[in-house]
C-alpha cells in the first residue's frame, strides 16, 4: 500500500497538470459549497412558503 503523500512529497506531473489547467479539485470543492449552499437556501424559502400563514388578529 503507498502511503498518502506529506508536504515533503511532490508530485511533479500533478504539480505541472494545476499550471497548465487549473486546480480542479480546488475549483470542484467550492462550487459544491456554493451550490450546498444555494440549495440550503432555496429549501429555506420553500419551507418558509408552505407554512401555515400565522392567524389574523382583530
Amino acid at each position: 500500500m503507498t502511503p498518502p503523500p506529506t508536504s515533503h512529497d511532490r508530485l511533479p506531473v500533478y504539480e505541472s497538470l494545476v499550471r497548465e489547467l487549473g486546480d480542479v479539485l480546488t475549483e470542484t470543492r467550492e462550487v459544491a459549497e456554493r451550490t450546498r449552499d444555494q440549495a440550503r437556501q432555496a429549501l429555506a424559502g420553500h419551507q418558509e412558503h408552505h407554512r401555515e400563514p400565522a392567524p389574523r388578529r382583530a
